[in-house]
């Protein structure tokens, strides 16, 4: 009987500890998302000419944006409405340019991301405003960046001064820069937390 106590009671405290480890997690995802727009350009297949074109697209949009001197998440979300259709424009160009009949949709809203590993740092799975570039049917694979605070391109040197000018805590710079086991695994508990919501 004490046995059995023994277990149940370690098996309790094991989940509270899971779960407390859940929440925080989640907590630290939903601080880190409302302070970036992340930019994902959709190919509109997998082929080999699909793909080339996606990263021309890109490159342009990217250009179209340039350097902004935006002070908040807010402020760059209000630029980035008011310009979609310049941005969607912009898109179509570069795709007719191309060569491509395709076209192009270019939006600002909420959607989901796995777990996302880029040059320098990491980001949670989890939910993020994002500038959506969708090129064709878009079945393709896509490409992921973070268009605020700008991401794409920084050096990896720059991150945590650009993160910062974001408005971004020292924890959660350490978060999406450090390269640790508990980072990992963090970021598995909440890959995981996120498939379960789905």
């Amino acid at each position: 009987m004490k046995k059995r106590f023994l277990i149940g009671s370690f098996l309790f405290l094991g989940a509270l500890c899971f779960l407390s480890a859940a929440v925080l997690a989640q907590r630290e995802q939903r601080a880190l998302s409302e302070k970036l727009i992340r930019l994902h350009v959709i190919a509109a297949s997998d082929s080999e000419a699909d793909q080339s074109i996606k990263l021309v697209v890109r490159d342009a949009v990217l250009a179209a944006i340039g350097e902004q001197n935006w002070t908040s998440r807010d402020e760059a979300a209000a630029w980035l409405t008011d310009r979609l259709p310049v941005l969607e424009e912009t898109a179509k160009q570069t795709l007719r340019a191309s060569g491509s009949a395709q076209t192009a949709a270019v939006t600002l809203s909420r959607e989901h991301y796995p777990t996302r590993n880029y040059p320098g740092f990491s980001l949670p799975a989890g939910e993020y405003l994002s500038l959506r570039v969708v090129i064709g049917a878009g079945e393709g694979k896509n490409w992921w960046c973070v268009v605020y605070p700008s991401l794409c391109s920084a050096a990896q040197g720059e991150l945590p001064a650009k993160a910062a000018s974001a408005g971004f805590s020292e924890r959660e710079i350490r978060l999406i820069t450090a390269d640790t086991d508990g980072v990992k695994l963090k970021f598995k508990l909440l890959e995981w937390l996120s498939g379960k919501k789905s």
